[in-house]
């Protein structure tokens, strides 16, 4: 094949191409972009930090703006950012926010790690063997795409008001997507790193103890962190229903009065518990994924 560029010359030959196939377009070779435009490139931390701020205060700055622009009404809307600290505050220091914060918390804790220690042992199996696929996951692929509120009367006749419905609930609410999750973390350990543990003599246990669950954890872990959103939204919607104490019973009662406010005081303190969590999954997970 001739090439399409003849140095002696200086003229571009006719390109041979298969019958059918259209020459390619000449291109400039492609300019430098900033690393803040470049796909998965590497950033400074000083910029990463500049645009957290910038999220997180333009965020803020465009909530106080639309609050003190006249276009909605504050009293009944959208309050300002001061007023609702100043709520938040106002209810912290009546002990009223701590008693229902703490409930909640409790409320997670054992709906959400119920769900975890189900989740986490099965993932692993339906994503190790295939039997264990072909057995679990049509049914748990079927079930997941059922609402867990629709479920609420039904837990209510079962379990009564107390505080086994509102953990169950949180459980249906993210076991299904934590299993299925787990299996697909623990789906992408690559085949080579089982084939040569067998290779150096190791036992199917012995390899999944040694090799598939430490290289899935960082991605069990992810798992986690995504579901614990589904988990708070659980806990508010069960406290919603039925309960007498919680951030969403709270919610409930400031709502009678119109005191938005407070309701907005406590969505931020959702907010803030929410992402607490976040944070912590992902510092446990950069740890324990340190050699991944």
């Amino acid at each position: 094949m001739a090439a399409p560029w003849s140095t002696a010359t200086g003229v571009t030959r006719a390109r041979q191409t298969p019958r059918g196939w259209s020459a390619l377009p000449r291109r400039r070779p492609p300019r430098a972009r900033p690393p803040l435009f470049a796909i998965r490139a590497p950033i400074s931390r000083r910029a990463r930090w500049t645009l957290v701020a910038v999220s997180i205060l333009g965020s803020f700055g465009a909530w106080w703006a639309l609050s003190v622009s006249g276009l909605v009404d504050p009293a009944e809307y959208l309050p300002t950012p001061a007023a609702t600290f100043a709520a938040g505050l106002e209810m912290a220091r009546s002990g009223q926010l701590f008693t229902d914060a703490w409930a909640t918390i409790g409320r997670v804790m054992v709906g959400f790690g119920a769900a975890i220690a189900a989740s986490v042992p099965l993932g692993i199996v339906m994503g190790t063997f295939r039997a264990g696929q072909s057995l679990f996951e049509p049914v748990i692929g079927l079930v997941r795409y059922l609402p867990a509120t629709a479920f609420i009367p039904l837990l209510i006749i079962w379990l009564g008001l107390g505080e086994p419905h509102k953990a169950t609930l949180i459980f249906l609410g993210t076991f299904f997507f934590n299993t299925l999750m787990t299996a697909d973390a623990v789906r992408g350990v690559p085949a080579a790193f089982v084939d040569v543990s067998f290779t150096l003599g190791a036992r199917t246990g012995e390899t999944v103890r040694k090799v598939i669950i430490p290289h899935s954890l960082p991605g069990m872990i992810d798992s986690v962190r995504v579901n614990s959103a589904a988990a708070w939204n659980m806990v508010v919607v069960a406290e919603l229903i039925a309960a007498e104490s919680g951030l969403g019973y709270r919610i409930t009662r400031l709502q009678r009065f119109l005191q938005i406010d407070d309701i907005f005081a406590i969505l931020m303190v959702i907010a803030l518990f929410g992402l607490t969590m976040d944070v912590v999954l992902r510092l446990l997970r950069d740890r324990v994924g340190r050699w991944v």
